[in-house]
């Protein structure tokens, strides 16, 4: 049974750590009018590009890659990203027959970044927004579904863990405990000044360690809280870049 558990526990170890269901880079876009009508947007014909230059010479679509893509309703847009090229641009179909491009503008500084869209009659102008809107991403299906998730794989984690140690179970209160404050920090606060994914992990990792170590000093050491900590967080994050790839089509 422990080698089992073992053989698992190293199998989702060795899974990639480049995506999953962690926050990732996001550009938000509110759109302006400055034309007669307001016509509603197109979504399954606007696109945004990815751009290598500030001119665009090199340039590919963001496309659809799990979580990766435009989403537009009639009136707005969001994108979501693994990874954005330096520069990118908007081409917007709209419903009055134009598709409309914009200016080439600079990728996100940041995790989660606003951007005003001024629509013009032949063009669109793209400006980082001046007063962001409140991106709550705990307020959309693809976060509460990403939170049961990542709640579900710790859990089990820890269990599997637990058990080949032969440790007290009582310890996977903890991790829930841990994980129901790091990810609403994570996601609606440090996602708004930290820049790369892998450091908000890397948080997470180490306040669940010294968080599970302290409220549980008479069954584990430090050492072994760490070891958990980095099985249930690879595991999590393992799992959510195989799920991410199959649940996006059901989320928006």
């Amino acid at each position: 049974m422990r080698k089992c558990l073992l053989l698992f526990l190293l199998a989702v170890s060795a899974a990639p750590l480049w995506s999953g269901i962690f926050p990732k880079p996001e550009m938000d876009f509110e759109f302006v009018y400055q034309t007669e009508q307001t016509p509603a947007i197109l979504p399954d014909t606007s696109e945004q590009i990815q751009c290598d230059d500030n001119q665009c010479l090199q340039s590919t679509a963001l496309g659809k890659y799990g979580l990766q893509k435009l989403y537009c309703s009639d009136k707005d847009c969001f994108s979501i990203a693994y990874q954005y090229s330096p520069y990118q641009q908007l081409a917007i179909d709209f419903a009055d027959g134009v598709k409309r491009r914009s200016n080439v503008f600079p990728s996100c500084r940041k995790l989660r970044e606003s951007f005003t869209v001024t629509v013009r009659e032949a063009d669109l102008l793209v400006q980082p927004a001046k007063t962001p809107r409140p991106l709550n991403a705990l307020s959309r299906a693809d976060g509460w579904l990403s939170l049961l998730i990542i709640l579900l794989t710790e859990a089990l984690a820890a269990f599997a863990y637990l058990t080949y140690t032969d440790k007290s179970y009582r310890v996977i209160y903890a991790v829930i405990a841990a994980n129901l404050i790091t990810i609403p920090l994570t996601w609606q606060v440090l996602g708004n000044f930290v820049t790369e994914t892998a450091l908000l992990w890397l948080f997470c990792l180490l306040f669940e360690a010294l968080f599970v170590w302290v409220f549980n000093r008479r069954h584990l050491s430090l050492r072994n809280a760490a070891a958990l900590s980095v099985t249930v967080n690879v595991t999590s994050y393992s799992v959510g870049t195989m799920l991410s790839f199959l649940i996006t089509p059901y989320l928006f």
